[in-house]
């Protein structure tokens, strides 16, 4: 029978870092936010703080294990071992660091923390209200993993590197292949909105101005001539549920456990109608708007807005989330902070448009439904497949940890 043992036999969890003490005010370290927590390649160490003791983020040194401790990145089992360019650095105070003692590989640990049995446990022992529950210190320092030696840890580990490696590889290549496929349709699609012909050098996509090439006998407009925002709000009966807009998808029911969430209070939501063009005026630069199919509500924040009978609002659901109004509103949004580039309503309705024959609109949007359904049952299988593999990682993870599966 497998022997197992707590996590502090092998481990001290939320050590103190005693290279602070030495360092200097003002030195660069290593950064990780929540967000940058990843295994894998998608693990973001790119990012930096200058050093001030005043700082209330978790200390940690380069080789330690950041388990995030928060719902619901606790349960996607994104643990890391921090392989940072600093030799200390600052993380999220949502994570709990995990220092592996000399009788311990540190890999085997984060395997541990990514298994199955470790996640199931953790969801159980969670502490707090709503999605602000958290696993403590105690649940981690005491969670029973393979009592093996420092040797048999590392040959576990090795095999694991390797088996999930090569399952990694696959996924890297089916997450480049969605890419490509996403790339493709926006190629199609930017061309098709802008009345431009069959094109093979995407460059000729972009353009300082929206209307650069339309075809001559296409009309022009301007944005506040035929979008009229809506004013209408929630008050105390919401007409459906609360929506968001994706990048990808545009606008669709909110159901996502991380990210946007409604406040208790709803009232003062903005009411989104079928047909209307609801758009997230500091996320345009990345396609966030779309044409609504529902009815429900959405952030404040965002705006809405009733389009005129001179378009088909297919195609402006198309046009507006084409790379050539992308790449135009990130010309024209102002603001300090990278990932928040506001477009004010003023410099919106200033937008030229292209009003092409509405007959010729209809033929462009029922090309482009055709394009995108094409697209999204190819994503639909990729993500399947990616599922699948990942559901096979877990579960290889989850027999070599438990000793399980012999590793020879």
């Amino acid at each position: 029978m497998k022997a197992f043992a707590p996590v502090w036999k092998f481990a001290e969890v939320n050590p103190e870092t005693p290279e602070f003490k030495s360092l200097a005010d003002g030195t660069d370290v290593a950064f990780m936010p929540l967000e940058a927590i990843w295994p894998g390649v998608n693990c973001d160490y790119s990012r930096t703080l200058p050093w001030s003791p005043k700082l209330s983020y978790t200390q940690f040194r380069r080789g330690d294990i950041l388990v995030p401790k928060i719902t619901p990145t606790f349960e996607a089992g994104r643990t890391i071992i921090a392989d940072i360019p600093s030799v200390a650095g600052l993380a999220s105070t949502e994570v709990h660091v995990v220092r592996a003692n000399d009788g311990a590989d540190p890999r085997f640990l984060q395997y541990t923390f990514q298994s199955q049995p470790f996640l199931d446990e953790g969801a159980h022992s969670l502490q707090g209200v709503g999605n602000l529950r958290r696993i403590t210190p105690r649940f981690v320092q005491e969670y029973k993993v393979l009592d093996a030696s420092r040797d048999d840890q590392a040959l576990l580990s090795d095999y694991l590197d390797r088996e999930t490696g090569e399952i990694e590889e696959i996924i890297g290549k089916l997450d480049d292949l969605a890419g490509i496929l996403r790339n493709r349709e926006a190629v199609v699609r930017t061309r098709l909105v802008c009345g431009l012909p069959a094109i093979h050098d995407t460059s000729q996509l972009s353009a300082h101005s929206p209307l650069s090439g339309i075809p001559d006998h296409w009309d022009r407009t301007k944005f506040g001539y035929d979008f009229t925002e809506s004013t209408e709000r929630n008050g105390d009966d919401p007409p459906g549920p609360l929506l968001s807009i994706s990048e990808y998808r545009g606008v669709e029911l909110n159901t996502r456990t991380e990210g946007q969430q409604a406040s208790l209070d709803v009232s003062k939501y903005r009411v989104v109608r079928p047909g209307q063009l609801a758009a997230n005026m500091m996320w345009l630069n990345h396609g966030g708007l779309g044409v609504s199919s529902l009815t429900g509500y959405i952030s404040p924040d965002y705006k809405a807005f009733w389009i005129s009978d001179r378009f088909e609002p297919r195609y402006v659901h198309h046009l507006f989330r084409s790379s050539r109004y992308i790449d135009y509103f990130a010309a024209i949004a102002t603001g300090v902070r990278p990932n928040a580039q506001r477009v004010t309503k003023t410099v919106l309705d200033a937008t030229p448009v292209p009003l092409p024959p509405l007959d010729e609109q209809i033929r462009i949007a029922d090309e482009l439904d055709k394009a995108a359904a094409r697209v999204d049952d190819m994503l639909t299988k990729v993500a399947d497949l990616k599922s699948l593999l990942l559901v096979r990682r877990a579960a290889l993870i989850t027999d070599v940890v438990t000793g399980k599966k012999e590793v020879a």
